[in-house]
């Protein structure tokens, strides 16, 4: 047995009860043989793959905050801090009832080669906790975010571990944490990104995942022959990374017709109304059944349907693995040219390994969704600086990052024979960066 499959087993054994973790590791070290076996010993001899598939440390705690009518309730909160052999622990806060260890493992694993790939100083972490944002008074949501912070403040700092946000975790989630660790531990520095502009946050970081899914696409579109604009799109989710990546994809001149969120979908053949969008998710926090006020003749579903919409190109943006064999199969049948995932692992293994086969394009999320990472270093920065910079830069440096990024995955790709495997490519150059770092820091 080599030491790919040797440390696969062991996994597998100890980690049984992690699904997401296991897809997760399994999809990047299968990745890897190939590097691996280039020089199994040097990278056997100093445990890299162990290193990497092991946390730093696991932190897990009890959040009681006080509910509308007075009563404690009780949540788990965690902290996954996996690697810092590049830089500070770096990942976002999901809020989410469907959050556990496995979901969080899986996560800060992936963010390793997610913040490799954009090639800053960050290295990978996760956090977040089982409450659920939705349907809570701000009042609660602040009782709830003080009480997480209590416990997380004990485990971060601008230059240990730096969480940002996350589905369920926005701009007011951000701004009560960060406002309580400032109360708690007296320091005003860059410890949480997302922040409100008027208190360090960076222009371009709402934008920041969707903006930066489309350009990673555009750029695996050209260096493919093809042009966004005058594209079909189909897009899942509503938050942030779908709102944006609607903006910008038609700003280059692509149609976009379809978005989600937890209830049903919407498709409007006429291109999805992101004035509308934006009122909807953004200031009323409603469900999508209000679009059809908006637009009568759209159409909207109950339940899941998107990917049924015959597109050129599908942009999954609501949750991990959404994207199934099926909803793959309905793709291809439909002339569907590309997937790029802007969602963490929103794709099952034999989704995207069935579009890999049958000539889709497939861009994984570690790097097509890394704008939202990125550019919440590009405000570790500024903050370190004491400085803001307008939002033609911050959003030019975020372009630039994205079109490094895709094409350090089509030269890692093309380098071992795998060329067009961008998930391989992805997890390839994500690695190389990470492992010679782990070496050549020790045993540590």
């Amino acid at each position: 047995m080599n030491y790919v499959d040797r440390v696969l087993a062991d996994i597998d054994k100890r980690y049984s009860n992690q699904p997401e973790f296991l897809q997760a590791v399994h999809e990047v070290l299968e990745s890897l043989r190939f590097v691996i076996d280039e020089d199994e010993k040097r990278y056997e001899s100093n445990a890299v793959l162990e290193t990497i598939t092991e946390p730093d440390r696991q932190i897990i705690f009890r959040v009681p905050w006080i509910d509308r009518n007075g009563n404690t309730q009780i949540n788990r909160g965690y902290r996954i801090q996996f690697s810092n052999a590049i830089g500070p622990y770096k990942g976002g806060l999901r809020l989410h009832p469907s959050v556990n260890l496995s979901i969080i493992k899986f996560l800060g694993f992936e963010q390793i080669f997610k913040n490799s790939l954009t090639g800053l100083p960050i290295g990978g972490g996760k956090g977040g906790s089982d409450f659920d944002p939705k349907g809570k008074t701000d009042k609660e949501i602040m009782s709830f975010c003080q009480s997480f912070m209590t416990e997380l403040c004990k485990h971060i700092g601008a230059d240990t571990d730096v969480p940002a946000g996350d589905i369920g975790t926005g701009g007011r989630e951000i701004g009560y944490m960060f406002g309580h660790y400032k109360r708690i531990r007296g320091l005003y520095g860059g410890v949480l990104t997302g922040k409100g502009l008027s208190f360090g946050g960076s222009l371009v970081r709402t934008e920041a995942t969707g903006y930066g899914l489309i350009y990673l696409t555009r750029e695996m579109l050209e260096a493919n022959g093809y042009d966004i604009a005058g594209k079909t799109v189909c897009i899942s989710g509503s938050g942030n990374v779908a709102i944006y990546a609607v903006e910008k994809a038609q700003q280059l001149g692509a149609k976009v017709v379809t978005v989600s969120d937890s209830t049903g979908w919407v498709y409007d053949p006429q291109g999805i109304d992101l004035a509308a969008l934006k009122e909807i998710k953004e200031e009323r926090r409603a469900r999508l059944t209000e679009y059809k006020k908006y637009h009568p003749e759209s159409e909207y579903h109950e339940g899941k349907g998107v990917w049924t919409v015959k597109c050129d190109i599908a942009l999954p943006c609501a949750t991990q693995n959404e994207l199934t064999l099926e909803d793959a199969k309905i793709l291809v049948k439909n002339g569907c040219i590309a997937v790029a995932e802007g969602a963490n692992m929103p794709s099952t293994a034999d989704a995207y390994k069935f579009l890999q086969t049958n000539g889709v394009l497939f861009a994984p999320g570690k790097a097509a969704n890394a704008g939202g990472v990125a550019t919440s270093a590009l405000e570790m920065a500024q903050n370190s600086e004491r400085l803001a910079w307008p939002f033609e830069k911050v959003d030019e440096k975020l372009r630039e990052i994205m079109v490094n990024i895709f094409h350090k995955i089509d030269e890692a790709s093309k380098l071992y024979g795998l060329e067009k495997d961008y998930v391989a490519g992805a997890n390839i150059a994500g690695f190389l960066k990470v492992a010679d770092a782990v070496m050549a820091q020790g045993a540590v």
